[in-house]
């Protein structure tokens, strides 16, 4: 094993180039983000993906997928992943530590496993979802239905 250890594997271009990109890119997340609130962040990331999933398996089944709605949801991840680093700031200029911050980041989450639950009702996987889970996300059920129904199966124009 240590005989696979080569520092010439280490230091060339291509390593210092991804450190670089690494740590640049690490230092302006933590920057935006703060350094206290990282963790909150791969939770809210973990479930936007989650919810990404469910959501193209609703759509495919129900026949309601379009390229159109999902640049849409790209936009749309986009706002959702700015606002913590929104609130972060507003925290800073507020001098809250981490109130507005914690408050958006956790009701940013709450909606996504709410999304991420509905959409997972309408893929079919809801036999794997207790009732009362069920229950706490009808509301959204509903609203995800409706929109679904709207949009045409197939059409790349809504």
């Amino acid at each position: 094993m240590l005989k696979d250890l080569n520092l010439d594997n280490v230091f060339r271009i291509e390593t210092g180039v991804a450190a670089l990109i690494g740590g640049g890119l690490g230092g302006v997340i933590e920057l935006v983000y703060g350094p206290d609130h990282l963790m909150f962040v791969a939770v809210l990331l973990a479930a936007i993906g989650y919810d990404w999933m469910s959501g193209i398996a609703a759509a495919r089944k129900d026949g309601t997928y379009s390229s159109e709605y999902g640049i849409a949801g790209i936009l749309r991840t986009v706002v959702i992943l700015s606002l913590p680093a929104f609130a972060n700031l507003l925290d800073l200029a507020f001098r809250t530590p981490g109130v507005i911050f914690y408050g958006i980041v956790t009701a940013l989450i709450y909606h996504t496993w709410q999304s991420f639950t509905a959409n997972s009702i309408r893929a079919g996987w809801g036999k794997w979802i207790p009732e009362f889970i069920f229950n706490s996300v009808e509301s959204e059920l509903k609203a995800k239905m409706s929109r679904s129904m709207q949009r045409q199966p197939g059409d790349d124009s809504r």
